[in-house]
């Protein structure tokens, strides 16, 4: 059994198209994934989110709505991974940015062995339409560098795709912190310390308009959220990971970095890049 969450906060207009494309999924792989349901985290929406995502509902693929009362994706997503009670879970943005071909990717993956599989658009193969300019190409760029302090050999920590089994997806949504855009950091980061296999696999990814995201009020708390990542995980280990199998086991645990001081002017830049993913 699978269960697919997407955070979802004022989403009523994007939602009911990457929920027609999940059904389309569903029903076509009945037999590989035992089943799909979705649960859709209603974030504190003012408009009709819960209403849309209760009335995509089929037999071949129910729709569960949860409420999440704490605004923020971090904390959506949180609350959508303890909700869940599949072998598989699995999250993905609302605006439906990843194709879901990496769905299958991810779950050949899962058969030879991983614990969770990340999508990412900075690999060889994977295809992303992004919207650039020279400003959110150096925010970016700050944004990859800090990141991967945290989590070294990770090409891609925002993408919103990830797939995980089930028991480690909630044991580790348990102690997430987090409540905005970087939650995916500090999920990575526990995921490694409790010894997961991560692979990241390339995908194709289209950046929707319409994103909830707004530089100039979330980029300096992006930033601020990662040195609080790393000052809260300073005690965890992680393995030392390559890049093509992220999060490999390790018998000789790595220390987290010390938390980075950033200047809160490279943060607005830099967190522009994370605009598809709201």
């Amino acid at each position: 059994m699978l269960h697919i969450v997407i955070p979802a906060y004022n989403e009523e207009l994007r939602l009911p198209r990457t929920l027609r494309a999940l059904r389309r999924f569903a029903t076509d792989r009945t037999s590989m994934w035992g089943g799909v349901e979705v649960l859709v985290v209603d974030n504190d929406s003012s408009d009709r989110t819960a209403e849309v995502a209760l009335a995509a509902a089929t037999p071949a693929m129910p729709v569960r709505v949860v409420r999440c009362l704490r605004r923020g994706k971090g904390a959506a997503v949180r609350a959508g991974l303890l909700a869940s009670d599949a072998d598989l879970v699995a999250f993905m943005d609302a605006d439906g940015a990843t194709d879901l071909a990496a769905l299958d990717a991810a779950w050949h993956r899962l058969h030879l062995g991983a614990d969770v599989v990340i999508g990412s658009r900075g690999l060889d193969g994977s295809v992303a339409d992004v919207r650039s300019c020279r400003t959110r190409t150096a925010g970016a760029a700050c944004y990859r560098r800090v990141a991967r302090r945290l989590v070294p050999g990770v090409a891609d920590t925002q993408c919103g795709f990830k797939v995980m089994h089930g028991a480690l997806a909630r044991a580790v949504a348990t102690n997430l912190v987090a409540p905005g855009f970087s939650f995916d950091v500090e999920l990575l980061v526990r995921l490694r310390a409790a010894g997961a296999r991560i692979d990241e696999i390339p995908v194709t990814w289209t950046d929707v308009p319409g994103s909830t995201f707004v530089p100039a009020r979330h980029g300096a708390g992006a930033f601020a959220e990662l040195a609080a990542i790393a000052w809260r995980t300073r005690h965890l280990g992680a393995p030392v990971a390559g890049r093509a199998t992220v999060g490999a086991r390790s018998q000789s645990p790595m220390p987290l970095p010390a938390p980075v001081a950033l200047p809160v002017a490279l943060a607005v830049p830099a967190a522009a890049s994370l605009l598809g993913e709201a």
